[in-house]
């Protein structure tokens, strides 16, 4: 990437720190065994797997053993969808996820349906917020399985997650897993025993860690199927030599993401709401899809009648990144699932940026993002603010 760039991304993944490339090509040149091998080598290299996972462990309030670790957050995703709803058969086929579930979840659940699952979907407010209510009256006696992301991706809502597993554990039998790609280390995440979550799935690149890595935690020991069979690996939930570069990275990312992220927040918060008062001066010219009650880390915003991918190319040749919002999706020329959901009127549906901070990001960023959006806006829309 060209320097002087300004990159208001993240969300869609974030500049691994300099001390997990570090930790990557330390444990990659010194600890290359393979960690299943009995000799030393590779008893080294699993004494490092351990501790990884023990780290972790130690982050979520879960036990080490309850800790595997994956190639990302689809791939978590995809394995606590099939892993648990596949292995549990005698509780029901019934599955409960959101509207605005990020695809590695509405995908799969799609794939279960034609396997004779039936899925009922929790609709949105116009902040992106589900309905308690509504998920009481939707739980069964069949209900299997229930997932409902932490941080919404494209527009960063923010769940009731602990009033929902009250819900979930009182009503049902259902496992209840939350996919924490975009909330972890930006909001508290973790274990809480029945007022939490029983599944959680992060990503270790949207935390400044690596691509290609990822953790699905659990609560307790249940019934689950892998998805990877072979070699018994991961306590023969997912086989396959174990990355333990890339898990070692995840682990060094995780602890400076949680230790910083209060001071974090705090910056992030101050930017959001400057920009939030910013772009609320544009009027009716602009559309906030976030709300203040939202993740302080996204903003997503529309610009009346002007297409998304013409405001990032506009953007662009000022030396500013952002995206249209998700980049799972963001290639695709329809109107994203996020937007039809939050019923973002018709002006408005082709506009939609998201810009997402991270540790990287400073003061100067917000200033230059603010200087080259009133330029495309004069250039575009003339000066209307």
């Amino acid at each position: 990437m060209k320097e002087n760039i300004v990159y208001l991304d993240n969300s869609a993944t974030t500049k691994p720190l300099k001390e997990v490339l570090n930790t990557f090509i330390q444990v990659n040149e010194s600890f290359y065994a393979n960690p299943a091998s009995i000799h030393e080598a590779g008893v080294e290299a699993n004494t490092l797997l351990d501790r990884a996972r023990s780290q972790i462990a130690n982050i979520l309030h879960t036990k080490e053993q309850l800790v595997l670790f994956t190639a990302g957050g689809t791939e978590s995703n995809n394995f606590a969808i099939f892993g648990v709803s596949k292995a549990n058969t005698h509780i029901g086929k019934h599955i409960i996820t959101t509207e605005i579930e990020h695809p590695s979840i509405l995908e799969g659940v799609k794939s279960l349906q034609k396997d004779g699952y039936e899925v009922d979907y929790l609709s949105v407010d116009e902040n992106g917020v589900i309905s308690l209510t509504e998920l009481r009256e939707k739980l069964r006696k069949d209900t299997v399985f229930v997932s409902i992301m932490h941080v919404n991706n494209e527009m960063g809502a923010i769940q009731p997650i602990e009033e929902a597993a009250k819900i979930i554990h009182e009503n049902s039998r259902a496992v209840f897993h939350v996919d924490a790609v975009q909330s972890f280390g930006k909001l508290p995440t973790q274990f809480n025993g029945e007022a939490g979550p029983d599944i959680l799935s992060i990503s270790g690149h949207k935390i400044h860690g690596l691509k290609g890595s990822g953790v699905i935690a659990f609560r307790k020991k249940m019934n689950i199927i892998p998805l990877l069979v072979g070699g018994g690996q991961e306590s023969g939930l997912r086989s396959g030599t174990v990355a333990v570069p890339q898990a070692v990275a995840l682990a060094k990312a995780a602890r400076m993401v949680t230790e910083n992220m209060e001071q974090s927040m705090k910056k992030y918060r101050t930017w959001f709401n400057d920009l939030y008062e910013f772009l609320t001066g544009y009027g009716e010219n602009i559309h906030l899809l976030s709300t203040k009650s939202g993740a302080a880390h996204i903003l997503s915003f529309s610009v009346k009648d002007l297409k998304g991918e013409i405001l990032i190319n506009a953007l662009q040749s000022r030396g500013i990144i952002v995206s249209t919002s998700s980049a799972c999706s963001s290639k695709q020329k329809t109107t994203s699932h996020v937007v039809d959901s939050l019923k973002v009127h018709a002006n408005y549906k082709k506009g939609v940026i998201r810009l997402s901070f991270g540790l990287f990001n400073t003061d100067n960023d917000i200033e230059a993002f603010k200087k080259a959006f009133t330029a495309v806006m004069d250039e575009l829309k003339g000066d209307n603010k």
